[in-house]
């Protein structure tokens, strides 16, 4: 796809003419208070690659190569098209951002954030930002009454089974669920805690007669999950399939099934949803297909700070939200569809050639979200200088398609879903429908993954041996420490505890958790967000300044691939 910035006056466009004043008023406060423009881009280009991209994966010393890249750039499974492996193997950036635009990878801040005591932080963080002191929700009733993107309405008031309640005790239909934390930067050892939560359409959640039934919904979610996963999902317990006139286990009989079986054949036509979405599917009125989720899906996931249990003993979910993301589909793309725009976008750089010198197109506002082409649309919130959270702007927005969009990594632009954790049993450590809150990550088996010419492989072991420190930018000495010795060496022991355990790796320690909220609370001081979201306090050493040419080799001379 040919890389191109909507222009300011466009942004402007897509905002409605008769916004009425109480919301240009609320813009307004934000920008001033926060040296921030909503309809501004400045960091023109580099808002959709992540910073990441720039890191150097040989060593200056010793000369060896790392491999951070194939975590998000790789052979996507059908239906994402996206094969952007050759990626591990050079830095393939448009020639206007050779020098790296993410200043803040070189900044030291050091000496703001001595100057914030142990205390001060976690008195910070341990206050919510999403909510106030009557547990109403801050930002739904700050935005503006005419604001018509996503106005939060997740209470995080969660009952055993993950779904959320709102404060008169009705379902908001959002559900929480567990998932292995994606490579890298998304373990809590290396900045940040996070939830994600799904909804469905109403219609999902409806029995025939259309009004609400739970454990309709239950039934929709697993077979949304093993669509998505295009695998076989256990129950929890038997199914009587004729409750709903589905069979669920495809065996040719309506009868008790013990799990939704996934059958791609005749073009998923044997299989279905449950309820009002049943009715809905034969009308077409909503899709089914393999590696794929229904319209009105959608995603809710808050990023915070690291907290600490009252002992200090283990981390937990900060009360304070950095950010809070919503992603929904909007609509129905098929697998001829995006086929076509996977093809586009191959012969886009088979004719241009790998000299990328145009930006992505990327339709929206900081108010609706901004669309992914694929059906999609994100939207996000962020602190503001004081704290709450406010809309991000369109730059910083766009900022999300970067992992998103046009990657392999991604199934449907969704990356934790199907990462979920299968457990059935509510009492296991790997149950999948519960929140952070209620069960940690602590206990959890390690994954596997099969990559070619690898075989089976145990998925962070196998990332560490190819990025030591568990992160990108090479930086978190803490986890190198723990698993390897002052030679490189990885220590068995270590290994093996990582096995039966993940928190192992994915855990910081205290002194590591308190550093990194500290430098974010100075980004959130700064808000300079488009030039790169890490809270480091020390400059990042293994990054590029600059790209010496758009087809520089990163030295990775073994891609690796996921067996799909």
């Amino acid at each position: 796809m040919k890389k191109i910035y909507l222009t300011t006056a466009l942004i402007a466009m897509t905002i409605s003419a008769n916004s009425a004043s109480n919301k240009a008023t609320y813009i307004q406060a934000l920008e001033k208070e926060n040296g921030i423009k909503y309809n501004k881009i400045d960091n023109t280009y580099a808002s959709y690659i992540t910073s990441m991209c720039y890191t150097k994966t040989k060593d200056n010393k010793s000369g060896k190569v790392f491999n951070p890249c194939y975590s998000c750039h790789t052979n996507g499974k059908e239906p994402n098209y996206i094969d952007d492996a050759n990626l591990q193997a050079s830095y393939n950036f448009p020639t206007e951002i050779l020098n790296n635009p993410f200043k803040n990878l070189f900044k030291d801040r050091s000496k703001e954030v001595g100057k914030i005591s142990d205390k001060e932080i976690l008195d910070y963080i341990n206050q919510s930002n999403y909510f106030d002191a009557d547990h109403t929700i801050a930002l739904a009733k700050n935005l503006p009454k005419d604001w018509q993107g996503y106005r939060p309405d997740c209470y995080y008031n969660f009952d055993k089974e993950g779904f959320d309640h709102s404060p008169d005790g009705n379902y908001t239909g959002w559900r929480a669920f567990r998932y292995y934390p994606f490579l890298g930067t998304f373990w809590p050892t290396n900045g940040s805690t996070d939830d994600v939560l799904i909804r469905l359409s109403k219609p999902f959640r409806m029995d025939k007669n259309g009004k609400f039934d739970k454990n309709i919904y239950k039934l929709n979610l697993s077979i949304v999950e093993a669509i998505v996963k295009q695998k076989d999902i256990k129950l929890p317990h038997k199914i009587d399939e004729s409750l709903y006139g589905v069979d669920l286990n495809q065996d040719g009989k309506i009868d008790m099934a013990q799990k939704v079986v996934f059958d791609s054949s005749k073009y998923f036509t044997h299989m279905s949803y449950v309820g009002t979405a049943k009715k809905l599917l034969k009308e077409h009125k909503v899709h089914l297909a393999g590696g794929l989720f229904p319209e009105g899906t959608e995603f809710l996931h808050s990023v915070r700070y690291v907290g600490w249990d009252d002992k200090q003993k283990h981390i937990k979910m900060a009360n304070r939200f950095k950010e809070l993301r919503y992603a929904k589909k909007l609509y129905w793309s098929s697998y001829s569809e995006l086929l076509r725009a996977a093809d586009a976008e191959l012969k886009e750089q088979n004719v241009l050639g790998t000299d990328q010198t145009e930006s992505e197109v990327w339709y929206g506002d900081y108010e609706h979200g901004i669309k992914s082409g694929t059906g999609w649309i994100y939207q996000g919130f962020i602190e503001d200088k004081k704290g709450a959270l406010r809309p991000q702007t369109y730059e910083e927005t766009i900022g999300c398609m970067g992992c998103h969009a046009g990657v392999g990594a991604p199934t449907d632009t969704i990356i934790s879903f199907p990462r979920k954790f299968e457990g059935t049993d509510m009492h296991s450590v790997e149950y999948g429908w519960n929140h952070w809150s209620q069960k940690s990550l602590i206990g959890v088996p390690e994954p596997k993954v099969s990559y070619k010419g690898y075989g089976k492989q145990y998925e962070y072991s196998f990332y560490l041996l190819h990025n030591p420190t568990g992160n990108e930018f090479r930086d978190n000495m803490e986890v190198r420490d723990k698993f390897f010795d002052k030679d490189g060496k990885p220590k068995e022991d270590m290994f093996n505890k990582l096995h039966k355990d993940i928190s192992v790796a994915l855990l910081p320690s205290l002194k590591r958790a308190l550093q990194m909220d500290k430098g974010y609370k100075v980004l959130v001081g700064e808000q300079s967000f488009i030039y790169g979201r890490e809270g480091n306090a020390k400059p990042i050493k293994n990054v590029y300044k600059k790209i010496d040419n758009y087809h520089q080799s990163t030295g990775i001379d073994k891609i690796i691939l996921h067996d799909n």
